[in-house]
């Protein structure tokens, strides 16, 4: 199969059907080509990693929330902060001092009482990485650090998980997936970490909306099937002009992750 239109969820394990609340929650999505009964199915049976829930990663759980992603992992550490607010959706200004993880779970089951979370109260680190990839379908790299990011893909890379990564600038972002054995990795993509990345940059609150926005519509097709994913392609976006662009990427030999 066309690793673009791969199916990642746990073969050996049966679908879950769907009750009459769920099908009439989703209906309108049950109707689009390709998707249908079998896709929702596929996402009720999903477990997704979503690595940070700032302005990414909150819009990528909210998205998957909403579509009937029926477990996710979420790694977020640290307490709200005023100026967290212009971008993450998942954060209030009441909670302003309290756990980022509290107020994401809070809205997230607002939205979905079905869903299932197993919340990480801290970010991805040499001791959580492994066992977080291992109980996903499909990771989400949303990090800010690249150290975090290689930690990420060196677990996808190991386990066979494959992995969207987005990144935000300013009015740009970057969007693409790994798939394990198919396509190169973050390391491929990035052999050294870069020298400009700082944990703070500038950005409006729509670009990572409409970036992870994306990037949940990536984790959907590869795990309901359907569609064509960014298996070894970059998508690049500038939002100032509207200009997309999409990149060929390759597989470094030798590379030390995948």
């Amino acid at each position: 199969m066309d690793p673009s239109r791969s199916a990642h969820t746990r073969p050996n394990l049966p679908l879950p059907e769907l009750s009459d609340a769920e099908r009439a929650t989703y209906e309108w999505q049950l109707d689009v080509q390709g998707f249908g009964e079998e896709g929702q199915r596929r996402l009720k049976g999903a477990s997704v990693l979503v690595s940070r829930l700032g302005g990414l990663g909150g819009m990528v759980a909210l998205q998957l929330a909403a579509a009937g992603v029926g477990r996710l992992i979420l790694a977020h550490g640290g307490n709200i902060r005023a100026n967290d607010l212009n971008r993450q959706v998942l954060m209030t200004h009441e909670r302003i001092g309290t756990p980022r993880i509290d107020s994401a779970i809070e809205r997230l089951k607002a939205l979905n009482p079905r869903l299932e979370i197993l919340a990480e109260p801290s970010n991805i680190n040499e001791e959580n990485a492994l066992r977080l990839v291992a109980g996903a379908d499909v990771v989400v790299d949303c990090a800010p650090l690249f150290a975090e990011r290689y930690l990420l893909n060196r677990a996808a890379m190991a386990l066979g998980r494959p992995m969207v990564e987005a990144a935000v600038y300013d009015l740009e972002f970057h969007l693409t997936t790994f798939i394990p054995g198919k396509t190169g990795c973050l390391r491929c993509l990035y052999p050294e970490p870069s020298t400009t990345w700082t944990r703070r940059f500038p950005v409006l609150g729509a670009v990572p909306g409409v970036a992870g926005s994306l990037a949940a519509l990536e984790v959907l097709k590869l795990i309901a099937g359907f569609g064509e994913t960014l298996g070894d392609q970059l998508l690049v976006c500038d939002l100032a002009s509207y200009q997309f662009r999409k990149l060929r990427l390759r597989k470094v030999e030798g590379c030390p992750d995948c």
